[in-house]
């Protein structure tokens, strides 16, 4: 039986796909600290491959089901070989995050790859908003659920989910950064307007950075976050150990002291 921290995670549904309430990030997989470029080397130096398994392995045992991270080879690599030595997370959410001309790749190798839902990058996602690019970014949400899988779009804005539901995109869930990082910079007012944002969108929304890269104490950042969360909604967050090994099960202990 699993602990009483899984029993009472809750899931949420991302179109067809149930979740847990809590996602796992990977961002410190991959080095990007949001800090520090001292940071991010000892995060690319810590995280092996063989340490991203007993993570994702710890994360399954406590109630997590999904994971989010990039269409990269080499992660597509590590999490088909983990899969296939019996690791315990089986649902990996793919973030493509390439130029927009090799999107549409992206999001093919995503789902070979075994992926269960694609979301597009905020970074890239916020670029076509900028751009005015929305056929673009249509298309590319078409074409995720052409190939039969819930489809996403992820923002560090405030006002660009609003607006994909004003033109009546096919989304079935957002990913909500609540700061919109400049220069690394992470300020208190924009994540005012970003939690707020998520207050007006009727789908699925998912929470990320709420920590802000660590410059967060997480008690009250999973407080602040659950406070402009609905039942329907989630939050995404990644871990590093050498701070504090005992992170990941003390978030989710948050997640289901504020969720419930």
């Amino acid at each position: 039986m699993p602990p009483a921290t899984a029993r009472r995670l809750g899931t949420i549904r991302l179109g067809t796909l149930k979740v847990s309430r809590m996602i796992l990030g990977s961002n410190p997989f991959f080095g990007f600290a949001h800090k520090t470029k001292r940071l991010a080397r000892e995060m690319r130096d810590y995280y092996t491959p063989e340490r991203i398994c007993e993570v994702l392995d710890e994360a399954a045992a406590l109630g997590v089901t999904a994971v989010a991270a990039p269409v990269y080879p080499h992660w597509i690599e590590w999490f088909g070989e983990y899969r296939r030595r019996g690791g315990k997370l089986r649902t990996w959410i793919a973030q493509p995050d390439p130029e927009p001309r090799q999107m549409r790749r992206a999001i093919a190798a995503a789902v070979e790859g075994g992926a269960k839902a694609v979301l597009i990058q905020g970074a890239r996602a916020d670029d076509q908003f900028e751009k005015r690019g929305f056929r673009t970014l249509r298309g590319w949400v078409e074409l995720i659920q052409s190939l039969g899988l819930p489809a996403g779009i992820a923002s560090h804005r405030h006002d660009t989910h609003c607006e994909y539901e004003r033109r009546g995109f096919p989304t079935d869930f957002y990913f909500q950064c609540f700061y919109r990082p400049v220069d690394e910079r992470y300020r208190k007012a924009d994540r005012e307007r970003n939690a707020a944002a998520v207050a007006a969108i009727d789908k699925p929304v998912i929470a990320y950075k709420i920590l802000a890269a660590g410059r967060n104490e997480p008690a009250s950042a999973f407080a602040y976050a659950f406070a402009h969360l609905r039942p329907k909604d989630g939050l995404c967050v990644g871990i590093y150990p050498p701070t504090n090994p005992n992170q990941l099960a003390e978030n989710v202990a948050l997640t289901v002291k504020h969720s419930t």
